[in-house]
């Protein structure tokens, strides 16, 4: 019978084994992004909340929900991340909510062209058909050089991939005929 000094170390070992694993695959997405051609779907950073308050407007920050300072360093400390990797960003879109446009800004990885492909359609707010084919269609034309940062927000990247990511969560696709396909997450701490 097992002892529980047996059963703690088995679980101990299990986990360590998972975790080179997982930094082996941010490794081989980071190299395919130094390579360039790539695509990154990135959701704004930390914005505590969900959806917006009541009265918002687009282009008034103070009626949105905005980064918290944990978000402003996680949107910072990726970008450094990318600036130490040397990783090619040759333009930079983002929606035109202030959290997604401030994560973009914050990275300092390029002009920040905003754009209304990459706005929110949660609860009502834009057109979601026609918001995800023209991301759809942004994504399949991309060719490089360098590579394509795309900020926005959960409910369009889960439209785009079907499935879900967390605040300042990357996905890195890689553009094929008319479509695309995922070479791996990223996530930046931004402690």
């Amino acid at each position: 019978m097992p002892t529980l000094r047996h059963i703690t170390l088995t679980l101990l070992l299990a986990v360590l084994s998972i975790l080179p694993i997982s930094t082996q695959a941010n490794e081989t997405t980071w190299q395919a992004l130094q390579e360039g051609s790539l695509v990154i779907l990135m959701r704004h950073s930390l914005a505590p909340g969900i959806g917006d308050p009541p009265g918002f407007e687009r282009g008034r920050c103070e009626t949105q929900r905005n980064l918290s300072a944990a978000g402003r360093a996680q949107a910072q400390a990726t970008g450094r991340e990318f600036r130490e990797r040397d990783i090619p960003i040759a333009e930079v879109y983002s929606s035109s909510w202030c959290r997604a446009l401030d994560t973009a800004e914050l990275m300092a990885l390029g002009p920040v062209d905003p754009t209304p492909w990459l706005d929110s359609f949660f609860r009502g707010r834009g057109d979601q058909a026609s918001i995800t084919q023209t991301a759809q269609e942004q994504i399949a034309a991309w060719q490089g050089p360098g590579n394509l940062l795309l900020v926005t927000h959960q409910v369009n990247i889960t439209a785009l991939i079907g499935g879900g990511v967390g605040s300042g969560e990357m996905i890195v696709v890689r553009p094929a005929d008319e479509s695309f396909q995922v070479v791996g997450r990223l996530s930046v701490s931004g402690q």
